[in-house]
């Protein structure tokens, strides 16, 4: 038997999210399907998280183990030909048998896209948060170092979350705008169900001005997911790479 490793991209438009439902198409059951056709054996994907219907991914990982002769490097390539053309196989490769892509993950990055102008861009319909208002940029980023740091995020926590803990740690935050598409990159060691979609949300009604951004404190600090700002819209989200 040996442990495989896969690195994962994928669309996320028309799945309802990663893991596998019994009413629903997740892409982890597409994938199970495909290496149970290759292998003649039921595969089980662990993944290094959950991400929600209409959110996409660079850098997913997963594992499986597999009694099958077929190199770890070379999976990728029947699994390609096997997947529909909205999930690909970017890398493959056999890691030792204590790898787990979930708990071994130290850090992840996320990236999410709002396209900022008074007219909607169909080309970006599916991959971004499309606000017709003008967004005060300065004022977002000037927000993010109220959010970076160890902090409890549960007024940024999504309905039907259970954890152990809501405190988590991001790392850092960056804004960039090329003409009206802004890009902001979170890094963080985990993020609660619905977390990064909150804080977007919550910024976005800073740049609008509804929130100001010297209330994030208190925010942060009442617990309560009234406090915090609108869940922004899945399409905008990708899971750009898990650290290990």
């Amino acid at each position: 038997m040996k442990n495989v490793k896969l690195l994962i991209q994928y669309e996320g438009t028309n799945y309802s999210g990663w893991q596998s439902q019994t009413n629903a198409l997740g892409i982890q059951q597409v994938i199970e399907e495909s290496l149970e056709r290759i292998t003649n054996e039921s595969i089980s994907l662990k993944a290094s998280g959950r991400t929600d219907g209409g959110v996409h991914a660079l850098g997913q990982v997963a594992n499986f183990y597999t009694d099958s002769s077929i190199p770890g490097y070379r999976f990728k390539y029947p699994l390609n030909i096997s997947l529909p053309d909205d999930i690909r196989i970017i890398d493959s490769q056999t890691v030792d048998m204590d790898f787990n892509s979930r708990h071994d993950a130290i850090k992840k990055k996320y990236k999410y896209l709002i396209y900022n102008s008074p007219m909607e861009n169909p080309i970006y319909r599916n991959f971004s948060y499309y606000v017709a208002r003008d967004l005060d940029i300065r004022q977002m980023e000037s927000s993010f170092p109220y959010l970076i740091g160890i902090h409890d995020f549960k007024s940024f926590m999504g309905p039907r979350t259970e954890v152990n803990s809501t405190i988590r740690h991001i790392y850092s935050m960056e804004l960039e705008q090329k003409e009206d598409l802004i890009e902001i990159i979170i890094k963080g060691n985990s993020f609660l169900r619905h977390m990064i979609r909150i804080i977007i949300g919550t910024l976005v009604h800073i740049g609008l001005g509804k929130i100001k951004k010297e209330d994030l404190p208190k925010i942060i600090q009442g617990k309560d997911r009234s406090l915090a700002g609108p869940t922004a819209p899945a399409q905008g989200l990708f899971l750009d790479k898990v650290y290990y």
